[in-house]
């Protein structure tokens, strides 16, 4: 599949969920990745998709900078992420939570992937997008992982 399928897939959705890794190969430029997030962030920027995410997207997100010292990649990640247009953060909640445990007992997932897929849930996102073949699985909503439009 295209990029281009990728994107009419999503703009058929009122609201797409993104993982952390979307995040990550966006503003790292990650060489085989970069392509297709940027063409996603664009469509949400344009406002042709709506975007949500979790806060622990964020958590997700600083802990290798932090841990490299690198501070001026951890304001690139702030500087995108809090004033990306037509991106919204979902906070942990006692529902996200009681959410996430059925998740994570129904299909054996990590505590993280629970919690992304339950606030995915949450809020009704149309589409949860990753790259991690683990969401194969999840029948809840569809799991469109990127390394299948490349």
């Amino acid at each position: 599949m295209t990029p281009l399928s990728l994107q009419s897939l999503l703009r058929r959705r009122r609201v797409v969920y993104l993982d952390t890794s979307i995040f990550i190969y966006f503003v790292e430029q990650h060489p085989r990745y970069h392509k297709l997030c940027s063409s996603i962030f664009e469509d949400i920027e344009a406002s042709r998709i709506k975007a949500v995410t979790s806060t622990l997207t964020l958590l997700e997100i600083l802990v290798q900078p932090y841990k490299l010292k690198k501070e001026e990649l951890v304001l690139k990640f702030y500087s995108l992420l809090v004033t990306y247009p037509h991106l919204s953060w979902i906070d942990m909640n006692l529902a996200v939570a009681d959410r996430a445990a059925g998740l994570r007992a129904k299909y054996g997932l990590k505590t993280p992937d629970a919690i992304q897929i339950a606030s995915a849930l949450s809020h009704g996102a149309g589409a949860f997008i990753c790259n991690d073949r683990a969401f194969k699985k999840i029948k809840e909503i569809e799991c469109l992982i990127i390394d299948n439009f490349m």
